[in-house]
């Protein structure tokens, strides 16, 4: 079994989308953020559930599709870390997951 964390940017990316969303659909917003979090709630027991990252290329990047969003996530021993809610649409930069995230 896996603990699993939401960093400090992952929570607020997340909070940033649902603000954006509630602007013209308050109850989708909501929707949403539950969404994200039950789609977590799996990486407790199965933490490599999730495809890997095609951009970087390593097994311990994963992420869960919702919608038009990315949830990446880095497995470490019995931690799974959410690192970022991320559209779909925009371009990932592997340079900002190799110190650390």
């Amino acid at each position: 079994m896996a603990e699993v964390k939401w960093t400090p940017q992952a929570l607020d990316d997340l909070e940033a989308i649902c603000l954006f969303i509630a602007r013209d659909a308050p109850q989708v917003a909501a929707v949403f953020a539950q969404s994200a979090f039950r789609a977590t709630d799996r990486l407790v027991d199965f933490p490599r559930s999730g495809r890997v990252v095609p951009e970087l290329h390593d097994q311990n990047f994963r992420e869960i599709i919702l919608g038009n969003y990315r949830l990446i996530y880095r497995i470490q021993r019995h931690e799974v870390q959410i690192l970022t809610v991320h559209h779909g649409a925009r371009l990932i930069d592997p340079g900002q997951f190799q110190s650390g995230a």
